[in-house]
């Protein structure tokens, strides 16, 4: 009987290649993690800013705080990828995050 399959020599080879490949890739990946985090905030940022623009143009008056925008359907969120919260001035109407 002639049967043909990989050797122990071959898998150990092959899961030495795996564990490189792995060793490679997963610190590209947390330190992607971060930058796409912080992307993400300042994406946030912009839209946000975009919404009280929106809100003064139908009110005639800024939002007192950020809550005003949710409640009225404007944003969905107020808190950024990266867990911190927007900070909001109602005086200008700047949203900037921490």
């Amino acid at each position: 009987m002639n049967q043909k399959g990989f050797t122990l020599i071959e898998m150990l080879i092959v899961l030495l290649i795996i564990s490189v490949l792995l060793i490679i890739t997963i610190p590209n990946l947390t330190e992607n993690t971060e930058s796409i985090r912080t992307k993400g905030c300042e994406a946030l940022v912009l839209t946000t800013e975009a919404q009280v623009e929106s809100y003064y143009l139908e009110h005639n008056a800024l939002p007192t705080d950020l809550n005003v925008l949710v409640d009225e359907n404007y944003i969905t969120q107020t808190t950024c990828p990266n867990g911190e919260e927007l900070n909001y001035d109602s005086a200008s109407g700047k949203v900037d995050s921490p």
